[in-house]
């Protein structure tokens, strides 16, 4: 008969291929480990191979649907390579940076264009202020009366801006 021990290291080599094969990959290893460590604790009382393959390969395939919930929780099969896609950046892309300085180089010529009261009224709106602080400030007889100018002046800035908001470049419609 042949003892315990030699048929654990059989065994051991049995389970490390089979784990290898079912993608455990580098796990193997510690998946037979583990295992054999149940065998140790729990079934030392078997010593035959008919008795221990069986429940080996029982107790391995229940270690790796478990090691595959666990992978699957984590978002290992799931996760991308950092080289190959590197992380995103807050930073605006050159391309966003470019419109932006066109958009502003744009709304800065058009609002040099306007009159004195718009250049005024844009000046107070980008600085925040409200509506009925801007009838304050500019000596507005109703807060209606400031409606009416800054909508005039947008209509004026649209139409020195060329009727639209956006550039009319040679790019995509």
């Amino acid at each position: 008969m042949v003892d315990r021990a030699t048929i654990l290291a059989h065994l051991r080599e049995r389970i490390v291929a089979f784990a290898a094969s079912r993608s455990a990959g580098a796990h193997a290893e510690d998946l037979a480990q583990e295992v054999l460590v149940l065998l140790h604790e729990k079934y030392g009382h078997l010593d035959r191979p008919e008795d221990l393959v069986p429940l080996a390969f029982q107790i391995l395939r229940f270690k790796l649907a478990a090691f595959r919930r666990k992978a699957a929780r984590r978002g290992e099969y799931d996760a991308v390579d950092v080289d190959v896609f590197p992380p995103a950046s807050d930073a605006p892309d050159p391309a966003t940076v470019l419109e932006r300085k066109e958009l502003l180089a744009r709304l800065m010529g058009g609002i040099a264009r306007l009159g004195e009261r718009c250049r005024e009224l844009f000046r107070l709106k980008l600085q925040g202020r409200s509506f009925a602080e801007i009838q304050g400030l500019m000596d507005a007889g109703s807060l209606n009366t400031v409606y009416t100018w800054d909508h005039r002046c947008r209509k004026q800035l649209l139409e020195a801006l060329g009727g639209r908001w956006e550039a009319t470049g040679g790019g995509a419609p």
